[in-house]
């Protein structure tokens, strides 16, 4: 069997599930996965003869594919902000729009470095910003931040040891230290910390359960629903807590930053401007939906 022909069959096999350019995306994962070819590779080589154990490696992966099961969770991997990490069935994948809420903070702590500077020129090496990454899941946010800001103190949050397990793992694959605390925000939520944070970052579970007939099958049946799903009566609780710790251990002048429903957009500026965060910027991402949030505590 050729590549070509390999290609034709991810397309049909999966036509009841998949678009076929979404099929396709998924042979090119497998193909990357199995084979170490990119995407011109394939283009380059396409003609090409595959060997017997190597079909048997591809069908195999198809026919997990068939089931609904998510890519990441069959290779168990996913990429994200140019990193590589290890998921599984108890953490969410990584999504683009969550890229988007890391560079957002990213160009925001770029931003504060040159406040410092700017205040005081015979300083060139800023105070390490701390920060905190609330429901951390695969670690995804807080070692992505990490790896590009190497002078600051990251902590990941989150209240399943199986979650924190992957995201230490993670941590060591992408050759970050990253300090993992195991604990329940709703719990612990007016508590002080013993570290005062100057960001704290979370995209904590956000979809109401009248919103579950709108999702793909495949994310209803693999992925965790815990750091999905809140109740209709109450969506925003987990913000709630958050910005109740945080107005205990932010810094002065500290940010807070949530990915956010899109339908919840007004509700979440709402509620921060009553527990008295002030400069509230809401953010679409690249669709144009509403899905970030940034606030400051004075």
């Amino acid at each position: 069997m050729k590549l070509k022909e390999l290609a034709t069959k991810f397309s049909t096999d999966l036509n009841s599930l998949y678009p076929e350019d979404e099929a396709l995306a998924l042979f090119q994962l497998t193909l990357h996965h199995l084979l170490g070819l990119s995407r011109a590779d394939y283009l380059l080589k396409k003609e090409q003869e595959i060997s017997v154990n190597d079909i048997s490696k591809f069908e195999t992966i198809l026919k997990e594919l068939q089931t609904g099961k998510p890519i990441q969770y069959i290779l168990g991997e996913a990429h994200f902000y140019g990193l590589t990490f290890k998921v599984n069935e108890s953490v969410l994948i990584p999504r683009p729009e969550t890229e988007e809420l890391v560079e957002w903070v990213l160009t925001s702590v770029a931003g504060y470095e040159l406040q410092v500077i700017g205040h005081n020129s015979t300083t060139h090496n800023p105070q390490p910003t701390t920060i905190l990454d609330v429901g951390t899941g695969s670690g995804c946010i807080a070692i992505a931040l990490k790896k590009n800001l190497s002078n600051t103190n990251v902590y990941a949050l989150d209240i399943a040891a199986d979650s924190l397990e992957i995201a230490k793992q993670n941590a060591e694959l992408n050759n970050v230290d990253v300090e993992f605390i195991h604990q329940d925000m709703l719990q612990t939520q007016n508590e002080e910390s013993t570290t005062k944070y100057s960001i704290i970052v979370s995209n904590p579970p956000y979809i109401t359960e009248h919103e579950k007939a709108e999702m793909h099958a495949n994310v209803l049946s693999h992925e965790p629903h815990r750091a999905l799903f809140v109740s209709n009566e109450k969506p925003l609780v987990f913000y709630e807590a958050i910005a109740n710790f945080a107005l205990k251990n932010l810094q002065n002048n500290g940010l807070l930053f949530f990915e956010i429903n899109e339908y919840l957009g007004q509700q979440t500026i709402d509620l921060l401007k009553e527990k008295g965060f002030t400069n509230i910027e809401l953010k679409k991402d690249m669709q144009e939906k509403d899905r970030m949030i940034c606030c400051r505590k004075n």
